[in-house]
């Protein structure tokens, strides 16, 4: 199940990348319009401005705003900034590899044929989904 983090991450950014102006929204802005907390958005918003999706203004006139174009930004980048490994279960991740300790063999194994096949479509999504095809933008 998606998290509310990567949710709201994801709707932060959508609203970010549907500003014409592109210029610095404030996160109370933000939280209002994707009713999101206040205090839960600052977090997600500074995780994304410190893996290079956001840049932010302090002052009069600051905010968060798009660091890439939208469509430079693919949901596999952020999926894995906010959510972390895409693979359901470790023993089929691409990133973050990890054998299972009840398994004797991958190859025979029922459950890691099928996460690869659900990994490989769920990717295939993410990797041809950018910011832009969520805000039509």
């Amino acid at each position: 199940m998606l998290s509310k983090k990567t949710k709201y991450g994801i709707k932060a950014l959508t609203y970010l990348a549907r500003q014409e102006d592109r210029n610095p929204v404030q996160i109370a802005t933000i939280s209002k319009s994707e009713n999101i907390s206040l205090k839960f958005l600052e977090s997600i918003l500074l995780t994304l401005r410190k893996n290079g999706f956001l840049g932010s203004k302090k002052g009069k006139g600051g905010g968060y705003y798009l660091l890439k174009e939208p469509s430079e930004i693919k949901m596999t980048s952020v999926m894995r900034v906010l959510e972390g490994p895409i693979a359901m279960v470790p023993c089929v991740s691409l990133n973050f590899y990890e054998k299972c300790d009840d398994c004797p063999d991958e190859n025979l194994c029922a459950v890691h044929k099928l996460m690869i096949q659900v990994r490989d479509n769920t990717l295939e999504i993410f990797r041809n989904t950018s910011l832009a095809d969520l805000c039509n933008c």
